[in-house]
């Protein structure tokens, strides 16, 4: 039985199952000779990455692939955890809005999200572009498979994507009645239960009903709210109705509901590094002034204080049809669908205990809708095709506020010139000394955003003599973007009318950005079958990322008197990709070696920037002249007997910012007085600030060098009865990252490896196993920011400590 269960994969650890397709759907996929002893071999998986059923090994793609009961085994049951298999794929969170899929170090921005702009990734359910990455954080539901694209896909997919793509596939309705229920339980109060039942209605219709339900308790402690922060409580409700409505038609009408409820996310206090701003206005010097520490200096003893309230409640859902209409020698298929978004979040974007921001969020509310068609031959031709349409039109609208607190004044103004070690201000009429100054200080911001897309696209793939195969693509590409950003900022008596000080620090706004282009793109791709085991391929793509515009506040001009309005929009990314590959199958498919190399060059890279003013806390959006990403990469899996299987794969990635010449700067570098001139030594309070830094050269954010992920399984048989004993092991290793937009002696991440164990017995449709994540209680950061401001805070967002626990599962 494990022999059926195990198929090798191109670049992921884990057995996948078989693609089960309604038949309309289906280009038959190749199947394995038998082996001598009549068992089948690896190497059968299938995926749809090409909008056609294929062997991953065909594909000449760089992906991966994993299957869900390999994501229920392993615990990777979120798109974070799956980047643990994956050294590729980055994913960062510092809550569900602000997330970020990259892969290769490229995709999204490093740092806040900003409605304005793309994702270079695309985030796929189903065949339905997802518009929000906030969908991601959420628990797979009833998952069939994920395939993971590397480089640019714009010429198969709906929604350009110039990074990759993540492609998730769900189970579809069964005319076999089924059902399965998974029970899981564990340290901090963790409970996960996952069930789906299937079955037929009549002859042609059938119905499939998932759902999945997790709670844990936080794992930080929250001295002022005597809660732990960091709480699961995630929800997610799937159903598919599946009509065969003839031998050559069917249609799946599918609806989801998910809603989060997380205590989360929270920064708080990691180190202090010394930045140019008078010493009187560094973090300790503020700290001081007011009596304050943290609760503790050591961010692995998981304790805060924050004083604001801290949540992150999301819910998504939505309704698709997807039809499928053999017509001989193609397939149509239509992808029609209805999506809805509703973020309501809670921050203390202070980072401390101390008032000083005591609101800062950003409700926000997303619609989309989208249709794509595509038509694509059936069977394997000397000329295959796959061309299609795509529309999507998406609206954004958020409800920001900011309102400092009564410790505002203090820490946000300028106290004078007072001695060295001083807690108090240069004079009693200092506005800094005042705490009424800027206490109840609002800003109400009223965002709206307007995002029409619409492409044609095509991909060939000609034979053009015996396993030489020509594959050239081509996008058409429009889009439109329009926006509005209005900012209203009162002070704590209800007045619009505000002091230097006060319009400093929450700068009213009103500006309408608007943004339209066209863009031609495509890709050409050379492959070679030696065997057929052994494939090669060469790809060039020319993409584009679409421009944006920043709707999260733009910075003040080089004067200061209004805000810079030549910042509000941003230039499309133009990428150039190179990429070969070869993958490989050995020992009647027992053993698989793929190997990858790739050249990415980015102009006009989108960056999400800071700097020191507060009336961009959220920072803005810049292009960098020219970002270069390289490297190569290796997924290689084993199985020597059917007792045992392992997998090492690897990743090395050179990201840099080839050209920018006018980043914001470091923290080391900010937060004195701006000259033109020549700037004081880094890290030395009272120095002067340069007004741009320039970072050509320098490392990416988000992105180690090297990563590897690695493990394997043994099992042992238990009697006459089929069942099995296992143990299993996965771990990953990724080296030093930047964590700040212009990389900085206080936000390098040092590397980190983790390791997950589970053992267990297993026999037809039952399992049950242990599990122990991160079973060395490693201590790493996911994430670290800067305070605003220029103080020299750090403060950062642990990773999750050692957790373990136990699953049950039973099939029927």
């Amino acid at each position: 039985m494990l022999a059926h269960a195990w198929y090798v994969l191109m670049a992921s650890s884990a057995a996948v199952q078989p693609v089960t397709l309604p038949e309309s759907q289906v280009t038959p996929a190749p199947v394995s000779e038998p082996t001598p002893t009549g068992q089948e071999t690896s190497g059968d998986v299938v995926v749809t990455a090409r909008r056609r059923v294929e062997r991953v090994q065909d594909v000449p793609i760089a992906m991966s692939v994993i299957g869900g009961e390999d994501i229920e085994k392993t615990g990777a049951f979120t798109v974070n955890r799956l980047q643990q298999q994956q050294p590729s794929l980055q994913f960062y969170s510092s809550n569900p809005r602000n997330s970020a899929i990259n892969i290769r170090g490229l995709g999204a921005p490093f740092g806040l999200t900003n409605d304005g702009i793309e994702q270079g990734v695309g985030f796929y359910v189903d065949g339905v572009y997802i518009g929000r990455i906030g969908a991601s954080t959420f628990d797979f539901v009833d998952v069939d498979r994920v395939e993971v694209l590397r480089g640019p896909q714009g010429t198969l997919y709906g929604k350009n994507t110039t990074a990759g793509a993540l492609n998730i596939t769900t189970r579809l309705p069964s005319f076999t009645p089924e059902a399965r229920i998974e029970l899981s339980g564990g340290n901090y109060n963790f409970v996960q239960a996952k069930g789906s039942v299937s079955g037929p209605l009549t002859d042609t219709l059938a119905l499939r009903l998932s759902t999945s339900a997790t709670t844990r308790k936080g794992t930080i402690y929250n001295v002022t709210s005597d809660e732990y922060l960091h709480r699961q409580r995630n929800l997610g409700l799937r159903g598919q109705l599946l009509w065969k409505a003839t031998d050559v038609l069917d249609l799946t009408l599918s609806g989801d509901f998910n809603v989060q409820s997380p205590d989360c996310c929270v920064q708080y206090y990691a180190r202090v590094g010394t930045t140019q701003r008078a010493a009187n206005r560094q973090y300790a010097a503020l700290a001081a002034a007011f009596n304050y520490k943290p609760p503790s200096f050591d961010p692995f003893d998981r304790v805060t204080d924050l004083d604001a309230s801290i949540n992150s409640r999301q819910e998504i859902g939505g309704v698709s049809l997807v039809a499928n209409w053999d017509v001989g020698p193609a397939t149509l298929t239509s992808v029609s669908a209805w999506r809805y978004w509703d973020w309501q979040p809670q921050n203390d974007r202070d980072f401390t205990g101390l008032p000083v921001t005591t609101v800062s969020q950003n409700p926000s509310q997303q619609k989309q809708i989208s249709q794509e068609i595509r038509l694509a031959s059936n069977g394997k031709n000397t000329l295959d095709y796959t061309v299609g349409a795509f529309f999507f039109k998406q609206t954004i609208d958020t409800q920001g506020s900011q309102v400092q607190g009564p410790a505002a004044s203090r820490y946000l103004l300028n106290p004078g010139n007072v001695p060295v070690g001083a807690t108090g201000c240069a004079t009693t009429t200092a506005n800094a000394c005042n705490p009424a100054v800027l206490n109840g200080l609002t800003s109400t911001n009223t965002i709206s955003f307007d995002n029409t897309s619409f492409a044609v696209f095509g991909k060939l793939n000609w034979e053009a003599g015996t396993g030489f195969h020509i594959q050239p693509g081509l996008r058409v590409n429009y889009d439109k973007k329009s926006g509005s950003y209005l900012s209203v900022v009162t002070t704590g008596t209800g007045s619009t009318t505000l002091n230097s000080d006060q319009s400093a620090t929450l700068a009213p706004q009103s500006y309408a950005p608007k943004f339209s282009a066209w863009n031609v793109s495509g890709d050409i791709t050379l492959s070679y079958d030696f065997d057929r085991d052994i494939h090669g391929y060469a790809t060039y793509s020319k993409s584009f990322k679409s421009g944006g515009i920043n709707l999260s506040g733009l910075p003040l001009n080089a004067a200061g008197t209004g805000v810079d309005l030549s910042t509000q929009t941003v230039k499309p990314e133009k990428v150039d990709a190179y990429e070969l590959g070869l993958k490989t199958q050995f020992f009647d498919r027992k053993a698989t070696l793929n190997l990858a190399g790739f050249w990415t060059e980015v102009r006009d890279y989108q960056a999400t920037v800071n700097n020191g003013q507060l009336t961009v806390i959220r920072g803005y959006l810049a292009n960098a002249g020219k970002v270069r990403s390289r490297g190569f990469e290796f997924d290689s899996s084993f199985r020597p007997s059917k007792r045992v299987n392992f997998y090492v794969n690897g990743a090395y990635t050179d990201a840099t910012y080839e050209r920018f010449t006018n980043a914001p700067c470091p923290p080391e570098l900010s937060g004195g007085t701006v000259t033109t001139g020549t700037p004081g030594p880094a890290g030395v309070a009272g120095q002067l600030s340069p007004v741009a830094c320039n970072i050509s050269g320098q490392r990416l954010p988000g992105i180690s060098k090297w990563s590897f992920s690695y493990g394997g399984e043994y099992n042992v048989p238990v009697g006459e009865s089929g069942g099995q004993v296992y143990v299993g092991y996965d771990g990953n290793y990724r080296s030093r990252f930047s964590s700040n937009p212009s990389p900085s002696a206080y936000t390098w991440i040092e590397g980190y490896s983790l390791s997950n164990f589970r053992a267990g017995y297993r026999k037809d449709d039952f399992n049950l196993f242990g599990w122990v994540r991160n079973a060395f209680d490693q201590n790493y950061f996911e994430l670290l920011s800067t305070q605003s401001g220029s103080t020299g805070l750090i403060v950062g967002q642990p990773g999750d400590p050692r957790t373990y626990g136990l699953t049950i599962s039973k099939s029927f």
